[in-house]
């Protein structure tokens, strides 16, 4: 493999800390080196309506401002449309008239020179056009193109701020508001492209947008609104330590000391501070409270006014990372939202599109390119292409700036300190003599009552299931797991007599059933193996030595084999290190795999699993970071190129759980519910085993990923009294 010969040297190691400041400050940092000097906008502009000489110049100031913003002195270009070469507007004038005269159209032309010019070149050809011919450059198009098609290509022509004035228009206007679009916009926006926005909206509607803003919406959403509109949020050399402090402990007292929300709070500091100023406060406030700023507001807030104040976060962290995410959203699972892939194209094509499309690749290991190659066709599709600027070749390598970015995001885990949190919880009030005595009345006679089965075991606690069982013995001298056996079946009796097991003997039975019959169910051993402490491990191989009379090495030993085998009964023994992380150690750690030889599998896998399967946790978030510094690859895709099978499965999962356990688990409950048909065995393996444990976050990832909540996913892929026992384990609705 060979990887060893990253991006180093201290030329590289600025590039990559340069980048660093330039992506979390939204691809203009004070410092970026500056971009190539162009030609000053056009005096006059054209749209799609009259405008008097006035509002000409509104719009020359607007377009002028807009899109050179980012090649001014002292500023990186990180767009992907640049300049034309060459350019002459008469001529691509007469080129457009030619591609729309007759019959049909060429749109082809169109497409390809469009999108082969800067915004500032289309008002020129847009001038020209009216000049030559005497007719609307954007009307014309409108008549010739149709569609999805269209709308880019109509977006593409007006100047940025006007371009967002419409789709704020579009988003309030007619039944219903589209407050998605109304949070990225305002959420995502400079101070200055705000200022630019309301003179544009003013000039193309006659119409004040604060206004309309405050009629169309209502509460905390409505005000943090309007105080985004003000374009009033202080510059990045506004920082006072002492005020970071005071704003934490302000956030921290609205938030969670204070019974409900002081969401005022929240409102005047994510709506006023610097972004340098809010990062800072962000760090503090994770080493103070131990859980992201986003966990609180999660937890204080809701509805639309949360996703507002969750977007401004992600914009201050990093607007290309909030855009990366927007696309990934709008093209994931069936169906294409392409309003939001059409706007998020043409507003960033000359901003910072480069930077999106790196973090694109970091966060889901595909490229941006192929992403719209195949969630899209036809000329659509050529056009987004020209627009994204190209394809990042082979997904798992990254660029030198996007690997700075990766290592900042593990230097970030490295300081977390997530507080796990089950959704079932010990009932207050517990009676077991009660609760046993409601089980048997629900079991006895004719027909069964499920619902009080459900309400009792899905509220109790694994050891309270515990007392009952031994309850319910005592008084009737029956056996509560053959009563429920014999009274329940299918997928219930399944969810019901698992949570009525102790957790280890309960994973005991999941790798005793993924081993018996004929085949073995791989995915069950890496899940349960992969993911557990070494306390759990331990327990589950005294449970299952006591319900086999059999050791699980010897039992792994005979139904696996080769190196698939030596990583699970590694895992088995329960020997992980438990401390801290050793820097020197991790350094060699990941040279150690970075070292292995292109080609040679063997050795590759056997150095893995010396590492992945014995070093703590915490030291192998320092191990996958090191790796990424030292080799521009991140350690899951290194995996999944130069492995493959069982083997590249379990490490796969190692590190997935080393990174965020609670997102792996989110990963395999949202498989288990997509597409044709249900995984019930996975879904009601991981609602029993991460009830106490997790589920809270698992929640909490889930949502965030994918867009809809475990809840709902559950709601709509399950029925009857398994429908119902699971909603009761998820605990809630996010």
């Amino acid at each position: 493999m060979n990887l060893g010969g990253g991006a180093g040297g201290e030329e590289a190691g600025r590039a990559r800390l340069a980048f660093a400041r330039h992506v979390s400050c939204g691809g203009a940092a004070a410092g970026c080196p500056p971009g190539p000097p162009r030609a000053a906008a056009p005096a006059r502009l054209t749209g799609s309506h009259p405008a008097s000489s006035a509002s000409r110049r509104v719009r020359a100031s607007v377009s002028q401002s807009a899109t050179g913003s980012l090649r001014r002195a002292g500023t990186k270009y990180r767009g992907s449309i640049h300049d034309f070469p060459d350019f002459d507007p008469s001529r691509d004038a007469e080129a457009l008239y030619t591609a729309m005269k007759g019959f049909g159209s060429d749109k082809e032309a169109i497409l390809e020179l469009i999108t082969s010019r800067s915004n500032r070149q289309r008002q020129e050809i847009c001038q020209s056009y009216k000049s030559l011919y005497g007719k609307d450059l954007i009307a014309d198009l409108k008549y010739e193109l149709t569609g999805k098609f269209e709308r880019l290509i109509v977006g593409l022509m007006r100047p940025l701020a006007y371009c967002d004035a419409k789709e704020i228009k579009d988003a309030i206007s007619g039944i219903g508001t589209d407050e998605k679009c109304l949070i990225e916009i305002l959420a995502s926006r400079t101070n200055e492209q705000i200022h630019q926005l309301v003179a544009a909206y003013k000039d193309a509607y006659e119409r004040d947008l604060e206004a309309d803003i405050i009629g169309d919406t209502s509460g905390h959403f409505q005000k943090m609104l309007v105080v985004l509109l003000q374009g009033t949020r202080e510059a990045d050399d506004v920082v006072s330590e002492d005020l970071v402090q005071q704003d934490v402990q302000d956030l921290y007292e609205a938030g969670e000391l204070k019974w409900g929300t002081d969401e005022a709070q929240f409102i005047y500091i994510l709506g006023n501070r610097s972004k340098q100023h809010l990062r800072l406060v962000f760090d503090e406030y994770l080493k103070t409270t131990g859980k992201p700023i986003e966990a609180s507001i999660r937890g204080e807030l809701s509805g639309d006014f949360e996703k507002l104040m969750l977007a401004v976060v992600k914009c201050i962290r990093s607007t290309p990372e909030y855009f990366a995410e927007r696309l990934f959203k709008a093209m994931k699972g069936l169906g294409t939202r392409d309003n939001t892939l059409i706007r998020i194209m043409v507003s960033r094509s000359e901003l910072d599109m480069l930077d999106i499309r790196e973090i694109f690749r970091t966060k889901y290991e595909k490229s941006l390119y192929s992403m719209i190659k195949n969630d899209t066709s036809g000329e659509y599709k050529r056009a987004l292409l020209k627009l994204c600027g190209g394809d990042d070749d082979a997904a798992g390598q990254f660029f030198p700036e996007a690997a700075q970015v990766a290592y900042q995001m593990w230097e970030l885990s490295a300081v977390a300190r997530v507080e796990l949190k089950g959704t079932v919880r010990p009932a207050d009030n517990f009676n077991p003599d009660a609760d046993a005595k409601a089980l048997r009345k629900a079991m006895k006679g004719l027909g069964t009552d499920e619902d009080t089965i459900i309400d009792i075991i899905t509220h109790r606690s694994n050891a309270q299931r515990q007392q009952i069982r031994q309850t319910f013995k005592s008084h009737f001298g029956r056996d509560l797991m053959a009563d429920l056996k014999s009274e329940i079946s299918g997928d219930l009796a399944r969810l019901i007599l698992g949570l009525m097991m102790p957790p280890a003997h309960y994973d005991a039975k999941q790798l005793k059933k993924a081993m018996e019959g004929a085949g073995t169910d791989e995915k069950a051993l890496i899940e349960i193996l992969a993911t557990r402490t070494n306390a759990e491990i331990r327990a589950i191989c005294e449970a299952y030595k006591e319900d086999y009379h059999k050791s699980l090495e010897d039992a792994l030993s005979s139904d696996t084999s080769g190196h698939f085998k030596r990583i699970l009964v590694s895992l088995a023994t329960g020997n992980r290190e438990e401390g801290g992380e050793d820097r020197d150690q991790a350094r060699e750690d990941a040279q150690e795999i970075a070292d292995t030889p292109s080609g040679d599998k063997t050795s590759l896998e056997t150095r893995f699993m010396t590492i992945l399967c014995t070093r703590s946790y915490q030291h192998l978030r320092r191990v996958f970071q090191e790796f990424v510094k030292m080799t521009n690859y991140d350690v899951e895709h290194t995996i999944k190129k130069e492995m493959s099978g069982d083997v590249r499965d379990v490490f796969v999962a190692i590190v997935q759980s080393v990174k965020n356990k609670p997102l792996f688990f989110a990963d395999k409950l949202y498989k288990s519910m997509k597409g044709a048909g249900t995984d019930e065995k996975t879904l009601t393996r991981i609602m029993i085993s991460r009830s106490e444990i997790d589920l809270l976050n698992i929640r909490r990832e889930f949502i965030e990923k994918y867009d809809k909540s475990l809840h709902q996913a559950i709601e709509g892929d399950t029925s009857g009294d398994f429908l119902k026992a699971l909603l009761a384990i998820c605990g809630g609705e996010d």
